[in-house]
């Protein structure tokens, strides 16, 4: 479904379920002005839609002792569609990646990656990610601090652009 076929009322949803997943049915339905019943239809229809793809809490990382953010660009021997495939394969099996970007340009992947010390990022890049199959090479970069981190969909943004095509 495109987004045009999205209502208000369900884009208004979204938003709202984006800033806080954990809230009350009846306090969703009010905040976007219709009753529980309706709003509950309608979420569940984003769900199966697939507009929503879950529900997560945000954990902060520190706190539990992951202390290393890396970003790790990969660059792969052949770009074939079933070694790009592969690489991607391997990459969900990696627990210490969270997020796996294929990219258009010098790097193939981009790969956001937690540890709980150097030591441990150390072991998984000379270990696993530079030993797998098809890596030419990777470049890392190690977060210093982070300014920005922000989750999901910037809904002003495309209220405006709809705004406009109206």
């Amino acid at each position: 479904m495109a987004v045009s076929k999205l209502d208000p009322i369900d884009r208004r949803i979204l938003a709202e379920l984006q800033a806080d997943g954990r809230m009350t049915n009846v306090e969703l339905a009010s905040r976007v002005g219709i009753s529980a019943p309706p709003c509950l239809r309608r979420v569940r229809t984003l769900e199966e839609q697939g507009y929503i793809k879950g529900y997560h809490a945000d954990v902060d990382a520190r706190e539990l002792g992951f202390e290393v953010r890396v970003f790790a660009m990969v660059r792969l021997r052949s770009q074939a569609e079933v070694d790009l495939s592969a690489f991607e394969r391997r990459c969900k099996e990696w627990p210490l990646v969270r997020e796996c970007h294929m990219l258009n340009g010098e790097i193939d992947f981009i790969l956001k990656c937690v540890a709980p010390d150097l030591s441990s990022f150390q072991h998984f890049l000379t270990d696993q990610l530079t030993a797998a199959d098809n890596v030419a090479s990777v470049k890392t970069s190690l977060v210093i601090r982070c300014a920005k981190d922000e989750p999901g969909l910037p809904f002003d943004v495309l209220e405006e652009r709809l705004a406009k095509n109206a």
